[in-house]
């Protein structure tokens, strides 16, 4: 079962959270196996998409958010782009578009910059989103500073938390075709809303300062010592236990089942539908006379939506009314 773990360390502004997706990650790749048309992912596309799932899980479960947060990596090396949403309610989806040959054990640089031009995006949706209000998104290229290429998914999240919170993080993340997994150290503001100043004081004197930062540098070289191995095959319980048996752990109660990760699809005939009226009339009607019927079907979910002359004739037409003689969509 598919489960997202939160925890404190009591007296420190530091944050922590693992999760661990097998049937919710086991059932999108069988979707995607399952398509005749696309077939299974190749196993280095299957693994850089289970990192984000993860990935997107955890940074989900880090903010207080009603909507969906999108990650995706696109580039120009044969994955051209992969997306992976996490709503609040932690449903989530994940696709990925290939173009051209995936080497055997291909990394981030490989798959998205092989050029040096691949960039990372992270959008927030909110899911009652206003007249004329705009996702947020933030944008940072699969570089360092330097301009060198980052090797991992995990360092290009954890360069992207930085630049856009100001907050260290260290982030461990792995998929192989059974579990997609990830653990996350953050550092948290001391004042303000939600802080932990009741428990670690404020940081107002260097030498608290110093501390703050020994605690924090403490805590993250244990976390970035786990390994993928590690991280793939043992239970939460045990990995807490390996790797911070001697911190003070608050653990609040794991997210699991109808109320943990899990996998879900927002597809609909109704948004399917949406998509079809926005191409217009006459680019339905060239699909119909080439093929007889439209057939569109979900990248995430591998669900088919079949229309035929007269569900795209319905398209349309306005309720209540007939077609008229010329419609566009015959």
């Amino acid at each position: 079962m598919s489960e997202l773990h939160k925890f404190l360390f009591d007296g420190l502004p530091v944050r922590g959270a693992i999760v661990r997706l097998t049937d919710a990650w086991t059932e999108l790749l069988s979707r995607r196996a399952s398509n005749s048309e696309t077939g299974a992912y190749p196993p280095p596309v299957a693994e850089l998409l289970g990192e984000m799932a993860a990935a997107g899980v955890l940074m989900q479960s880090h903010i207080k958010f009603n909507g969906a947060l999108v990650l995706q990596v696109f580039g120009d090396g044969p994955v051209k782009l992969a997306v992976a949403e996490v709503r609040s309610s932690l449903a989530l989806r994940a696709t990925a578009t290939i173009s051209g040959e995936v080497p055997d054990g291909a990394r981030l640089p490989d798959l998205v910059n092989a050029g040096g031009q691949g960039r990372c995006a992270i959008t927030l949706d909110p899911q009652d989103r206003l007249p004329g209000q705009q996702p947020y998104q933030g944008v940072v290229p699969l570089n360092d500073a330097q301009g060198d290429k980052l090797g991992s998914l995990a360092e290009t999240i954890t360069q992207y938390m930085r630049q856009s919170e100001q907050l260290d993080a260290t982030l461990v993340l792995a998929a192989n075709d059974q579990v997609a997994a990830g653990l996350l150290i953050q550092r948290m503001p001391v004042q303000g809303e939600g802080n932990l100043a009741g428990g670690a004081g404020r940081a107002d004197d260097d030498e608290q300062r110093a501390q703050q930062d020994e605690d924090y540098r403490r805590i993250a070289t244990l976390a970035a010592s786990l390994t993928r191995e590690e991280l793939l095959s043992l239970d939460v319980p045990t990995i807490l236990h390996r790797l911070f048996w001697e911190e003070r752990l608050l653990r609040f109660e794991p997210r699991q089942g109808a109320d943990g990760p899990r996998f879900a699809c927002t597809c609909s005939r109704e948004r399917v539908s949406a998509m079809l009226r926005s191409l217009g009339a006459e680019e339905v009607q060239s699909i119909l006379h080439e093929r007889g019927d439209v057939e569109v079907g979900c990248d995430f979910c591998g669900r088919q939506y079949h229309f035929d002359k007269v569900d795209a004739t319905q398209l349309f037409t306005e309720p209540g009314k007939q077609p008229p003689a010329s419609s566009g969509v015959q």
